[in-house]
């Protein structure tokens, strides 16, 4: 492990875990790698507020700098997302959009927000096609730094799992579509030589490519002729 990689790794251990991308980066951890390099400044995150800004500068030595308003502004209470359940289609794109999965739901059902595992990030708020979802401020204030860092390390565990998991799904549906393709192509060489051909190109169909070009066909068929001049 080189020095950087274990100074990121102190540093990602200040941060709170949010995973809200307000410090300009995809998440607590390459803002941390960035802060290492020297690339970002410590002073991107307003989650973390003054508190997180002057542990990041004593562990670097450096002065503490006013939280850049660019950023955002400092967080001083919880924060948690709502979601007007009257108005959710169920889409589940709030659920794909959350990191640390504290929105539980299902394809066409309600949605619904565990407060005790949000963070407030807003991530869930852009994709929401109907704009159910608001960000409220809870009444208690964000704890003391002991607190902080018990909360953030658990934060860290449900993010951690998250990606694991979605990255377990993308190899197995990948596998799945290899598995379908041989045991296809498989049938079409001890069957009927004839039938080879349309089972191998059944092997190789994209249903998604296959539906874009439905659609653009319909598009190009509708638009109006061009005038020439």
């Amino acid at each position: 492990m080189t020095a950087l990689a274990t100074l990121a790794d102190q540093i990602n251990q200040l941060l709170p875990q949010t995973q809200c991308t307000k410090c300009g980066y995809q998440g607590c951890k390459p803002y941390a790698e960035a802060i290492a390099s020297g690339a970002a400044q410590i002073n991107q995150c307003p989650p973390g507020g003054e508190l997180g800004i002057q542990h990041l500068a004593a562990l670097l030595h450096k002065p503490a700098l006013p939280l850049n308003p660019v950023n955002g502004i400092a967080q001083t209470q919880r924060l948690t997302a709502v979601i007007d359940e009257t108005v959710c289609i169920g889409c589940t794109l709030c659920i794909q959009a959350c990191p640390v999965d504290a929105i539980v739901g299902a394809n066409q059902l309600m949605h619904t927000v565990i407060t005790s595992a949000c963070t407030g990030c807003d991530l869930c708020l852009p994709p929401c096609p109907v704009d159910c979802i608001t960000i409220e401020s809870l009444p208690e204030a964000l704890p003391g730094w002991t607190q902080r860092r018990v909360e953030a390390d658990q934060l860290r565990t449900h993010y951690e799992a998250r990606e694991l998991r979605l990255q377990r799904d993308i190899e197995d549906k990948a596998k799945a579509r290899e598995l379908k393709k041989a045991a296809m192509i498989a049938r079409s060489q001890s069957s009927d030589p004839s039938e080879a051909p349309r089972v191998q190109a059944n092997a190789a169909y994209d249903p998604v490519a296959a539906a874009l070009a439905r659609v653009q066909a319909k598009r190009a068929s509708e638009a109006p002729p061009k005038k020439h001049s």
